[in-house]
């Protein structure tokens, strides 16, 4: 081995203790930064204020009127890049440990050699040949022998070290990463009965720290991706809600429902992450570990999956899946049909609310709505009621209903709503529907139908209908959607059956009802499974391709829902 590399090992060795050093005390500067920041003056306030002086080390939050998400951002940020700068000087240690101790052993392999050299050298100039040369032959081998022998010994020796040092990385990154779930069950835990903006400012700006913290944890495991991205995914959403909040309560607002939903969301899957993290981390051994690094044992079973299949922290859903998201692509097979009259409009109208004792009906005019041009149509019954409709002016098609006398008390149930609500429908000319949401406020109970082809549920095509559970009659139609989106669509067979899309959940969802769907998709449309079932107490709507299984969509429940 020549000098140039034991010189190069050498310096590699010196250059990264030289690190470590600089990193350490990098490391202490940031930490005397700190606490020079709580020793100026200004408007900063920790927990202290309220613990009576019990500081929790968790940095400071403004409490005055200027606190702002960026001042938690810079905060967050610091904190972030502190832990790194610890982690890095620790490993910087270790490498300069091993460079040290290689370079060492460089040089007294070099020394040996150079004396056997030598050695050989004398041989030739002096010595004749025999006896003795031959047992100095004899010698000699044994010497190089003996040399390779110690020269594999300790290249295993050095890989058992190296998988030593590796095992012990891994040990690390498992027990951070386990911390970092607990410290977020804790501030998960504050955020739902938190009330002080202050105290929630500092609450989320440790969650958003906490959750990139937690990703490079994830990141330094022996777990291949594939394994991990339902964690990850968790993991990544935690961060942006809890910036999302941290932005919201440092503008001086409230939070809104949804967001208070969230966080009971998170707070659920994430103390199921810690239960499973902690059962890990207190049963593993080096063995495990070790058995790990070389793709063996069964350390890291179950981490895909485990985490709730609604990996994303769900959207709510008070009426329906694509109720208030549903597409409006573009008048399609209304566009070439016959224009009517406002007269024909009020002779439809007519015939339509036969039932309803209409006793006055007249047209006040048009209006845009979207790309369509409809007749705004009055009517008023025998008993005062009024109602008002809007019918297209291409085809005569019923758009919208509504009615203005309120509905008391219950005389139908849920099941004679829908029946009522088809009849209506049918009646209005809309067939081939199929009810996909039904759920009840107070006495009025309201349902979505969508288009159904080949069994598919085409929720593009949607109409929603409200019904008087007191009267028994349809008072209100939103038929907009169908009206614009309506088309016969070429649905190919999916390339996954309907179980091996359910298989993709990972038992996570406990499936009440599954069906083929058609669902508005950027812009587009993709063709999909549905699958509503239950988890934690929770309904769930959770939507994948039906040709890669991949999770489209995912809604929550929030209210009655009586399908």
């Amino acid at each position: 081995m020549s000098e140039k590399n034991i010189s190069s090992g050498a310096e590699k060795a010196e250059s990264l203790e030289n690190k470590a050093m600089t990193d350490a005390a990098n490391d202490d500067g940031y930490k005397l930064t700190e606490a020079a920041k709580e020793q100026k003056g200004g408007t900063y306030a920790s927990t202290n204020a309220k613990n009576g002086g019990k500081s929790r080390g968790r940095g400071a939050v403004k409490t005055s009127g200027e606190s702002t998400a960026s001042t938690a951002d810079e905060l967050a940020e610091e904190r972030k890049q502190a832990r790194i700068a610890r982690a890095e000087a620790a490993k910087a240690k270790r490498e300069a440990k091993y460079n040290a101790k290689l370079a060492k052993h460089e040089s007294e392999e070099r020394e040996r050699a150079e004396r056997k050299a030598e050695r050989h050298k004398n041989d030739k100039n002096g010595r004749t040949p025999g006896f003795g040369g031959w047992l100095a032959a004899v010698i000699a081998l044994g010497v190089t022998t003996l040399a390779l022998g110690t020269m594999l010994t300790f290249g295993w020796l050095n890989m058992n070290g190296m998988q030593a040092d590796m095992a012990a990385d891994t040990t690390h990154s498992l027990y951070e990463l386990n911390s970092i779930v607990d410290n977020l069950d804790a501030n998960l835990a504050k955020a739902r009965i938190s009330s002080s903006a202050a105290d929630r400012a500092e609450i989320f700006a440790d969650i958003a720290i906490e959750s990139e913290l937690a990703e490079s944890a994830i990141e330094h495991l022996p777990v291949a991706g594939d394994l991990t991205r339902s964690m990850t995914a968790f993991i990544n959403k935690v961060g942006e809600s809890a910036r999302g909040m941290l932005t919201t309560v440092a503008a001086g607002n409230d939070l809104s429902t949804s967001q208070r939903a969230s966080i009971e969301y998170m707070y659920g899957c994430n103390r199921q992450l810690k239960e499973f993290l902690n059962g890990i981390a207190a049963d593993c051994t080096n063995k495990d570990v070790l058995d790990a690094l070389a793709g063996k044992g069964m350390m890291f079973e179950g981490f895909e999956g485990y985490v709730d299949p609604a990996a994303d922290v769900p959207k709510e859903i008070y009426d329906g899946p694509f109720a208030e998201n549903t597409q409006k692509t573009g008048a399609k097979d209304i566009k070439n049909l016959e224009e009517v009259s406002a007269e024909r409009a009020e002779e439809i109208c007519r015939q339509l609310f036969e039932d309803y004792g209409i006793a006055e009906v007249g047209c006040s005019g048009e209006a845009e709505a979207a790309q369509l041009t409809v007749y705004n149509v009055k009517m008023r019954s025998e008993d005062g009621d009024e109602y008002f409709a809007q019918i297209s002016k291409s085809g005569g098609k019923l758009v919208m209903f509504d009615s203005f006398k309120e509905c008391t008390e219950h005389n139908v149930t849920g099941e004679n709503c829908r029946a009522i609500a088809q009849n209506f429908l049918k009646s209005a000319g809309y067939g081939d529907l199929m009810c996909v949401w039904e759920s009840e406020s107070g006495t009025t109970c309201d349902l979505n139908f969508v288009y159904e082809q080949n069994g598919a549920a085409v929720y593009p095509d949607m109409i929603k209908v409200k019904v008087c559970e007191e009267r028994g009659i349809v008072t209100g139609v939103e038929a907009l959607p169908y009206v614009l989106n309506h088309t016969e669509r070429s649905i190919a067979k999916p390339a996954l059956s309907m179980s091996e899309a359910e298989a993709k959940l990972g038992g996570m969802l406990e499936v009440r009802t599954s069906r083929l769907a058609v669902i508005p998709k950027d812009g587009g449309e993709a063709l999909a499974y549905e699958f509503c079932g239950t988890y934690g107490g929770r309904t769930y709507y959770v939507y994948l391709d039906a040709n890669t299984g991949t999770e489209l969509n995912v809604f929550t429940v929030v209210g009655s829902q009586l399908m």
